[in-house]
């Protein structure tokens, strides 16, 4: 004889689970202002007349796309994609690919714009790993000269010939970003985070503005993979950036996802949207 109540449908436990969206963006934000933004940023100029150009000191754990960020942004304004910044494509992080200090000017078809960013070697966890915090802390003070080949060692000291004494104001930093992996922002170690909160509490006793760009956004949620402009309607990326806010102790309005160029051959517009309105916050 049957069972004479029929049996609950199970459900497919391989059915793969659908993406959360949120039903309105959680933050404020207009797709449409490439164009203006361009504008904006094309025809700023410092208003102190001292400083020629904005120094901007991008720092960051090793593999987050500091120099791919650096690139999108020459990307954006060249209408091309650009690869000035040399970056690691074999796939390995364990150690920064990028281990001299550089400067790179951002130009518009043939006019310079008065920023020039500034990529350091990467940070690792370990005490004596990567960029030492004294070595950022005293870039983005203007007292390290481009060309200085960071030593995992020991940090630069006023001895060194790459060291400079008494720096102007247009050699320091006047923002200093952040470049954090959407990936892998809940497993960023704890040590790493003591270097960044040390390097964050002495410059902000000088009035440093500090900012966080994450990127590969792309790749942490398969909605904004599919659709670039549901980035602030995804549940996934708005949970990563808070946990991005309590780590680095820095508030949500200084928090900015945005998608490097990486595979692409040409620009795209909602790509070079989202990083014009970081390097315009950043500014």
């Amino acid at each position: 004889m049957g069972s004479s109540g029929s049996k609950p449908v199970q459900e497919n436990v391989h059915q793969p689970k659908p993406i959360p969206e949120l039903d309105k963006p959680w933050r404020k934000f207009d797709f449409g202002q490439k164009k203006a933004l361009k504008e904006k940023l094309e025809n700023f100029s410092p208003s102190n007349p001292d400083v020629k150009d904005i120094k901007i000191l991008v720092a960051g754990q090793i593999g987050a796309g500091k120099s791919s960020f650096i690139n999108s942004i020459d990307s954006v304004f060249q209408g091309q994609i650009s690869s000035r910044a040399l970056v690691d494509t074999t796939g390995g992080d364990s150690h920064s690919f990028t281990q001299n200090l550089k400067g790179y000017t951002i130009r518009s078809g043939k006019k310079s714009l008065p920023f020039v960013f500034k990529d350091i070697m990467g940070l690792e966890p370990g005490v004596l790993a990567g960029a030492q915090t004294d070595d950022i802390i005293n870039a983005v003070f203007g007292h390290v000269k481009d060309g200085y080949k960071f030593n995992q060692e020991q940090a630069l000291t006023h001895k060194d010939g790459l060291y400079t004494s008494d720096p102007v104001l247009s050699d320091q930093a006047f923002c200093l970003v952040y470049v954090i992996d959407a990936n892998t922002v809940q497993l960023t170690d704890d040590k790493l985070i003591d270097k960044l909160k040390i390097i964050r509490q002495r410059i902000s006793d000088k009035g440093i503005s500090q900012v966080v760009v994450m990127t590969k956004v792309d790749e942490a949620c398969p909605l904004v993979n599919d659709d670039l402009r549901k980035i602030y309607t995804s549940k996934i990326i708005k949970e990563k950036m808070e946990m991005c806010s309590v780590k680095m102790g820095l508030p949500l309005s200084n928090i900015f996802p945005v998608k490097n160029y990486h595979d692409e051959i040409d620009t795209e517009d909602d790509v070079d949207v989202l990083i014009l309105k970081a390097l315009d916050q950043i500014v």
